[in-house]
Order: structure tokens, then sequence, then C-alpha cells
């Protein structure tokens, strides 16, 4: 069977405010060419369809277009809500839409119930985890604990139970919304960070034969069996370098049981085998391009020709804070979008900013430190830490709560 893995749409979403829907609507075009020309089988989109909970009407439209063209062109689509979506928005009307060979999966409940597509070597059942909010799937899921990691298990429980009623030769695929550790964030990701932990172990997925990942915006490989896909545009400067693309999966015929096996385990061997994995790659609308000095090198540097037409973060290290530096950055790179200045400073320089202080620690971090401050130096123990998680962890549940209201 042919898989065709995407994720992280994050229809509705602009690039350093500039409108990106054309761009988003130039992707999906591809996806369904892509979808013809490769003969797939069934298309996996493994979360955050849209950027927001509320989504605005064109990127609406742009969705309800592609499910057209897709159910129109005969192909299933198996897709989950991811962090960004609402679950309750974006389910709404999947009975429906079920029929028509789309199959939404948003609900936490039904994680367990697979889509059932047929090849000619059999059975294969596709189980969607939708992205998990610990606090609020714990007790509908029976996890041990109010984590990632633990819900995610709890998920995972229910897939290997189903699975494991299923005839033999049943391989079977698993499209989840996490942090799986291993991968490589960007700065486009919203923290899901719970309890101080964001990231589960890959061999939560242990037992079956391929994991469609969404939330990380890079294509990468955690495992040959567990993978991202990476969001189709690029949507902050941090994946300059990324290539993006899609996943094209070959999923062969399942593995014959040893004669004599002693029973399947708890977390049973993968039954089938990937053949072959391509990536495949999305249109790119405009380059992006990073680039750092003081600013009358940017301005005079021949090497930098390349990037004039290209989206440009520029960070400028010029000692004082040039005049007009944008307006005379877009001279030469008219689609310059951002401008960073770090300006040349020793270690010890007392001028150093506040910012840069900052740079690469959590909110954890800086609050623990507030803390100390504070009080003359004295560090958290370990059950103020634990206070201290567990307000996050509140915070990001009730903004949770809220977006899944709406």
């Amino acid at each position: 069977m042919r898989l065709l893995h995407t994720s992280d749409w994050h229809l509705g979403r602009s690039f350093h405010r500039v409108g990106l829907l054309e761009a988003q609507a130039a992707f999906l075009d591809h996806l369904v060419a892509t979808v013809h020309e490769h003969r797939v089988d069934a298309v996996l989109v493994a979360g955050d369809v849209y950027d927001r909970a509320v989504p605005p009407l064109p990127a609406v439209e742009l969705f309800d277009t592609a499910l057209h063209r897709l159910a129109g062109a005969g192909v299933p689509t198996v897709m989950i809500s991811g962090n960004h979506d609402s679950a309750r928005r974006l389910g709404v009307g999947a009975g429906l839409i079920d029929r028509a060979g789309i199959h939404l999966r948003t609900d936490p409940a039904a994680v367990g119930t697979p889509v059932v597509l047929a090849d000619e070597h059999g059975d294969v059942a596709l189980y969607g985890l939708p992205y998990l909010e610990p606090a609020l799937v714990r007790e509908r899921l029976g996890a041990e604990k109010a984590g990632h990691e633990a819900v995610l298990a709890a998920a995972m429980d229910r897939v290997r139970a189903d699975l494991a009623t299923r005839p033999a030769g049943t391989r079977s695929v698993v499209l989840a919304h996490a942090f799986v550790a291993g991968g490589e964030p960007s700065d486009s990701e919203r923290d899901i960070t719970v309890g101080g932990v964001a990231a589960v172990p890959a061999g939560i997925f242990d037992g079956v034969d391929y994991v469609a990942l969404g939330h990380l915006h890079g294509s990468q490989t955690v495992t040959p069996r567990v993978r991202y896909s990476g969001s189709p545009l690029a949507y902050s400067f941090s994946e300059a370098d990324h290539r993006k693309t899609m996943w094209l999966v070959d999923l062969g015929p399942a593995a014959p049981a040893p004669e004599g096996s002693a029973p399947a385990p708890a977390a049973p061997a993968p039954r089938g085998a990937i053949t072959s994995a391509v990536r495949l790659d999305c249109p790119v609308p405009r380059a992006l391009a990073r680039i750092r000095g003081r600013l009358d090198a940017l301005l005079d540097d021949p090497a930098l020709t390349r990037h004039e037409t290209s989206w440009v973060e520029a960070t400028l290290t010029d000692p004082v804070r040039p005049a007009e530096p944008m307006a005379r950055l877009t001279e030469r790179f008219p689609h310059a979008l951002h401008l960073v200045f770090d300006p040349e400073r020793t270690a010890d320089d007392p001028a150093l900013s506040y910012g840069a202080r900052l740079r690469d620690r959590t909110d954890q971090q800086i609050a623990e430190d507030f803390v100390a401050h504070v009080r003359g130096g004295a560090a958290l123990d370990g059950a103020e830490r634990t206070v201290l998680y567990g307000a996050f962890d509140d915070v990001r549940t009730g903004t949770a709560e809220r977006e899944g209201d709406r």
C-alpha cells in the first residue's frame, strides 16, 4: 500500500505579516497532483490542519476545496487534529464525511477504532491519535499520570489491543501529533510542555508498522518506522535550511510468523515491511535567507546577491543602531521582513541586553531565577519546583480548554 504522509498545513497562517494563502493553495494543488502521479492509495494528514482554533473563512474554503478534490479522486484520506486545531470544530460532520472516504479522527476516545483499508496483501488498519492534551484526556483514556508520555501510552495500549483482534497479516499505521524524543524542533511550533516534559520516547509506538507524525516542522526520520513529514511551507526563519517535503511510503506484505512462535507480547513486533520511503519536494513560494553583519557590509557584499529575491531576516551587528536600517536594507533586499539587532560586544559588557541573557532559557528556568533573585539567592527546593510546574500547567490547560470550546 502506498501512503502519502503530510502534516502541519497551518491553513490561514502568515509569514511575518505576509499572507500565505496562495502558497498554501499551490501546495494543495501539488498534493492532489502527487496523488495522481504516484498512484497513492491513502493520504495521511498528521494534524495542525489549521493554524488556530477559529480559522479565517478563506482558510476554511481552501480546506473544503481540498477535501472535495481528494474525495473526487477516490483516494481515502485519514486526518487527525493537532494542537493548533479545535478538535470539536474540525470533527463536525465527521460521520457524514467518512462516507466520502475522508476520515477525520478528532475524538480521543476513538483512538482504538481504525480506518481499515485493503490491498492485494490484505488489510491495513490506520489508527488516528489526535493531539492529546494530558489534563483534558487523562481520565477518558485511563492514563496513570497527566503527562504526554502517559496519555500516549494509554492510547497506544488501545491501539495494540484492537490490533491483536485483527486477522493474521493485518498491517498497522498510526497517525499522531506529538513531540517524540530525537526530533529536532524549530521556532514555529507552539510549546506543548507539560510538567517540564514535552518529548515522549519513540518506543511508545512499538508494535506498529509505520508512525506518521505531525507537530515538528522539519521533515525527519526518528526511526525507520517513525517519521515526521514536517510542514509543507516554512513558517519561521529558523526553517531557512529545511527541505520541505512529504513522505511517500510503500508498505509491503506482512512477514509470516515463525512456526512454533511464543504468544504475542504486550508490544508485538511490527507485521509489515516498509519497502521504500521517499521524500517528495513541496513547492517553495520564495527562498528564505538569514544574513548577519554590519549594515554597510550587508549592502555591499557581492556574495549576498543570491538573496536579493529571498525573504530575508537580517541580524545587524553594528555597535550603534544605524539610521533607518529597514529602509536601507530593502533597497537591496526588497523582501526583507525581519530585523534583529545584536551589537558587537564583549562578554563582560554591562550593556549586554536582557534578552541576550535570557536566550535559550525556558519559562520554568526564568521563573526559578526570578524567585531566587528576590529571595537573595536562595534556590527553589523540590516542593517549590513542583508548585511552579503546576502553575505553568494550569495556564496551558486553561488555554487549551478555552480553544477547545471555541
